[in-house]
């Protein structure tokens, strides 16, 4: 169960910043701005952003990753808990 939860929550942060939409449209001007500055300038800003989205990524499925082994861990602490505070 946690799996399913852990992989519903990284598509729900791949859906919230997808970089591969930036990605795919890289290429694409900005604002309708089809002069060489125009698409220069969205290349350079979509590419930006692409490089921040795929970090934030990389930092969600680390903290998502994450998850399974603190749910697995916690029962075990507690009872490490539970017994040490009989000693």
């Amino acid at each position: 169960m946690i799996m399913i939860t852990s992989g519903h929550l990284w598509q729900d942060g791949n859906l919230q910043l997808s970089p591969g939409l930036w990605l795919k449209n890289i290429f694409v001007p900005m604002f309708g701005q089809t002069d060489w500055q125009g698409r220069l300038m969205s290349i350079f800003m979509r590419l930006v952003n692409v490089i921040i989205r795929s970090f934030g990524l990389l930092i969600w499925t680390a903290i998502v990753a994450l998850l399974p082994l603190f749910w697995l861990a916690f029962p075990i602490f507690l009872v490490y808990m539970l017994f040490s505070s009989f000693v």
